[in-house]
């Protein structure tokens, strides 16, 4: 990955110098597939990834053991991993610890940033369960455990239906859009990048989505990333 700073990410000349109305996504098998949010025409980018069975074994009973579990921190690439630990206060988590340990450097990495803000909860109901965008350069999400984030290809929707245009209705009525089937979803262990509304150029265009609803009991262990100032 090319690492670009992230106040200048966001007046990169290739982001202004023309117009862009039809946002895209950018998808791969690689960690570098990351990278592609620096292009002015996507809005998501995903590394598509499988998570061990290991790893999913002992996230899934943390989920059962610790349903109330969540904590917010800045972290640097050279602390996370010792501060995630410490909050998981379980060795049995340490390949946890050591994946995020790792996203977190690749997010500072990506974005030449020092430090990055996480947010990392076991959910027992959807957080944001309405389509919405995010009012952030950039947001990196990753689901451990459970159903992942549902989100809206950008040439799908009808912008002016999200928030108050919604007129309270729920989204599958508000016609923000017109068919379930446009609705995509990130998989468990999904890595992605999604552009929120303060990344220069992206004013109009962050990329909508939202929590899926959760299947039967089981919980989400959901992580996010973000710029910190």
């Amino acid at each position: 990955m090319s690492p670009t700073n992230p106040v200048q990410a966001c007046n990169l000349e290739s982001c202004t110098a023309m117009p862009i109305t039809l946002k895209q996504l950018a998808q791969g098998k690689e960690p570098t597939a990351l990278s592609d949010i620096y292009q002015a025409q996507t809005n998501i980018a995903i590394w598509q990834r499988e998570l061990s069975a290991s790893l999913q074994g002992c996230v899934k009973e943390f989920a059962i053991t610790k349903p109330n579990f969540q904590t917010r921190m800045s972290l640097t690439p050279q602390n996370a991993l010792a501060r995630v630990s410490e909050s998981f206060n379980t060795n049995d988590l340490d390949e946890v610890s050591e994946d995020i340990a790792e996203l977190v450097d690749m997010f500072c990495y990506l974005f030449e940033l020092k430090q990055a803000g996480i947010r990392l909860k076991v959910l027992n109901q959807a957080m944001c369960p309405k389509f919405h965008v995010d009012r952030v350069p950039c947001r990196l999400v990753t689901t451990y455990q459970g159903v992942a984030t549902q989100w809206l290809p950008h040439d799908l929707i009808d912008p002016t239906k999200l928030g108050q245009g919604s007129n309270g209705l729920p989204d599958h009525e508000s016609g923000l859009y017109q068919n379930t089937n446009d609705i995509q979803q990130l998989a468990s262990g999904d890595v992605a990048l999604l552009k929120g509304t303060l990344w220069q150029g992206n004013e109009n265009t962050g990329l909508v989505h939202r929590s899926p609803a959760l299947v039967g009991n089981e919980n989400r262990l959901l992580m996010t990333l973000d710029f910190v100032n």
